[in-house]
């Protein structure tokens, strides 16, 4: 079964496209990496994906389900652009006050353990707006995955973290994937961490998706991840350029 798929998806904007006739198919259980230049269309799309923006065309389905649906949609964990805090607040009372929106049993326990899983534990006391940008990346993933969504979607979960922090998360991620069975959307501008996290890659380009591919097929064919994507929009763009 597919945890994600769209259908002739489009979002425009003052008559622009942002997202143009997207066909996408993210298998359950795989982790998806979703590139592109900036302005390719990446956040729209996961804007798209859970619920934050309208599509102006075509279809969305999570497990076979209308996006809209209020069971799947209880089942998807969000980071897009920045988490959503009161600066004020604690990283434990920010972390509360999403789980009571959620409606977690026993949220003590659950803030602890993920607070646990992304090394913030140490913080949990620490008001949001003395946190450092890689402790507020953390602080965003742990609200990702509070109560093990089945899909989680990460718009650049890598951002502001240093490279012990940037190993730290990608194995949390592969962790989380193969124990809890979750599936992943990550759009990232990291080719590197893409290519040792993701087992499946899709290429969008000024808001067209151009490929998708397993990551050991790249790897046999390309032998990298940055050569299969400059491959693809090299080709994209000298059609356009020949159209």
């Amino acid at each position: 079964m597919y945890a994600i798929e769209t259908n002739s998806l489009s979002k425009a904007f003052k008559g622009i496209h942002a997202v143009e006739n997207l066909n996408m198919r993210v298998p359950e259980g795989s982790i998806y990496g979703f590139i592109g230049e900036n302005g390719s269309g990446k956040s729209t799309t996961q804007k798209l994906l859970t619920g934050l923006l309208v599509p102006t065309s075509g279809e969305i389905l999570l497990y076979g389900r209308p996006y809209t649906d209020p069971g799947v949609r209880a089942r998807i964990g969000v980071l897009i652009e920045t988490p959503a805090c009161f600066p004020s607040s604690t990283v434990w009372q920010n972390l509360m006050m999403q789980a009571l929106n959620l409606g977690i049993e026993n949220p003590n326990a659950e803030i602890e353990r993920v607070l646990r899983l992304v090394n913030m534990h140490a913080a949990a006391h620490r008001k949001f707006k003395h946190c450092s940008l890689g402790m507020k990346q953390r602080i965003g993933i742990s609200m990702a995955i509070l109560q093990a969504p089945s899909i989680v979607i990460l718009d650049e979960p890598l951002n502001g973290l240093d490279i012990e922090g940037m190993v730290e998360m990608r194995n949390l991620i592969l962790r989380l994937a193969k124990e809890n069975g979750s599936t992943f959307f990550i759009s990232s501008h990291l080719i590197h961490d893409i290519e040792l996290t993701c087992d499946k890659i899709g290429i969008l380009h000024e808001g067209r998706l151009l490929r998708t591919e397993t990551m050991d097929h790249i790897l046999r064919n390309f032998s990298s991840l940055e050569n299969f994507y400059l491959s693809e929009v090299d080709v994209s763009v000298n059609s356009a350029n020949a159209g």
